[in-house]
């Protein structure tokens, strides 16, 4: 959820979650390993695996211009100032409070930020992207240090940052045929029903409901027909969630869900993705997982599984039901209980779907 804060010296906005929950001890080195604003307005960052990142927007005031920051753990060596060029004035990279490391990006005077539309991409473990400002800025890419260790002879500092085009495959979901695939998303439980509870009183049904509306909506866009098996909170028994799927040409069925742990161990957690036979089934299943755990670092690989569960046995079509994450996880859970994350992975589920029809055609 966003969040407007203030205090007695300025306002700001904190444009998403915090990331992971591993905290370093105070006097170790930074998280911050190199970091990248490549041509396109995306800022790229590598750091050590499962850092805590805390980002933020400021707006200008009288003695700066707008400004955003990413705070890492770990102490940072040596403050500097490097001088921007296009719509950003200039990158500090300093310490704000002992034992912690800020980069500070600065932009000039007149350059046009969408700042409620940023997201933090977890593109691994450790390796972060966000895309800060439109290609239409003519910008000389800025950036210390390898944001993707590749292999080989490679100069041990750099800096501008070198990338393949394809890091960036995340950011775009693939085409497809228009108006030639259907497909049902079932959004588990639902009315009375509210599936698992976790953490601070998290519900699945409003959890998975949210994600499954992205999902639809990010499907029709890319052309494909998208019915949901129930769009509010309605109680619906499994028999007509199936029905719906055969009833209709529809090439798949994904039911969404959320998982909880026996006795809510907070220390389980991950995602996994069930399919009950065929290969199809199992490509789709293998796709939507693949891309889940993308976006979620950190959470453990539950893997692809068969299972018996009754939507994806009694529908005619390949089918698959997704277990996001655990509500009673302590990682998952916070995770799941933030917009931005939900959103994350609709667009993980939706390009898992886009590249499983692009395959079977």
């Amino acid at each position: 959820m966003i969040k407007f804060l203030d205090n007695k010296l300025f306002r700001y906005l904190s444009v998403f979650l915090f990331l992971n929950s591993s905290i370093l001890p105070v006097k170790s080195s930074s998280a911050l390993a190199a970091w990248a604003i490549n041509t396109n307005g995306v800022l790229e960052l590598r750091t050590k695996s499962n850092t805590n990142l805390k980002a933020y927007f400021q707006k200008a005031n009288q003695i700066s211009g707008d400004r955003f920051w990413v705070d890492f753990p770990g102490e940072l060596k040596n403050p500097r100032t490097i001088k921007g060029n296009g719509p950003i004035k200039e990158i500090r990279l300093g310490k704000p409070d002992k034992g912690k490391t800020r980069l500070v990006i600065e932009f000039k005077e007149e350059t046009y930020l969408k700042p409620l539309t940023w997201q933090m991409v977890g593109l691994d473990q450790n390796r972060w992207s966000i895309k800060l400002f439109n290609s239409k800025y003519s910008f000389k890419k800025i950036g210390e240090g390898l944001v993707e260790k590749k292999r080989g002879n490679n100069k041990a500092n750099q800096n501008v940052i070198h990338y393949k085009k394809n890091n960036y495959g995340y950011l775009k979901l693939p085409e497809v045929k228009r108006n030639k695939f259907e497909v049902v998303i079932d959004p588990g439980h639902g009315g009375p029903d509210p599936g698992a509870i976790g953490i601070g009183g998290i519900r699945e049904t409003d959890v998975v409901l949210e994600v499954s509306k992205i999902v639809k909506n990010l499907l029709s866009e890319k052309g494909v027909k998208v019915r949901l098996t129930r769009t509010n909170e309605v109680d619906l028994d499994l028999p007509p969630r199936v029905s719906m799927a055969n009833n209709t040409d529809a090439d798949i069925f994904v039911s969404i869900h959320a998982n909880a742990s026996r006795g809510k161990r907070r220390d389980i957690n991950g995602l996994e993705t069930f399919y009950y036979r065929g290969w199809r089934g199992r490509l789709l299943a293998k796709r939507i997982q693949k891309q889940i755990l993308r976006v979620s670092p950190g959470s453990p690989d539950r893997g692809v599984k068969q299972g018996r569960f009754y939507v994806i046995k009694n529908t005619r079509m390949p089918a698959v039901l997704i277990e996001i994450g655990f509500l009673t996880g302590r990682l998952d859970a916070r995770r799941l209980e933030k917009i931005t994350h939900r959103k994350r992975l609709a667009y993980a589920i939706a390009k898992g779907i886009l590249e499983y029809l692009d395959k079977v055609g």
